[in-house]
């Protein structure tokens, strides 16, 4: 559905050792920095990217947005969860955990990046 998703990070080494962290606990390779400064996860199914702002205004979060990131099973997500708070970001809403819904039941865990940005593992329990 998506062919990439970008979003603003105030220090792009910080939310580089960030994401390299979290992702390589769901299979991904490090961050690609181009002749921009910004940074590149390249996969099969699209792209995640980081960059400063183009306006020179500081990354801001947005209010009620959250990239959730597709994790294999709920092993992985709480593998993600705990490489993300040892890397710079900081927990948010409630403990890793199912969560069940009119969409079903789901595995979630939930962090801040160093920007302040929400983001999510997700594990859909059939």
């Amino acid at each position: 559905m998506f062919s990439h998703i970008m979003i603003g990070a105030n220090d792009i080494q910080a939310s580089k050792k960030f994401y390299d962290a979290i992702l390589a606990e769901l299979g991904h390779k490090p961050g690609v920095i181009d002749e921009k400064g910004r940074c590149f996860y390249f996969t099969d199914q699209g792209i995640f990217a980081l960059t400063t702002p183009i306006n020179g205004e500081p990354a801001s979060h947005g209010n009620g947005t959250t990239i959730g990131f597709a994790a294999a099973n709920p092993e992985q997500a709480k593998a993600w969860h705990a490489a993300g708070v040892a890397n710079g970001g900081s927990a948010c809403e409630d403990a890793p955990g199912v969560r069940e819904g009119a969409i079903g039941k789901l595995y979630l865990a939930y962090l801040r990046d160093p920007s302040g940005n929400k983001i999510c593992a997700l594990h859909r329990i059939a």
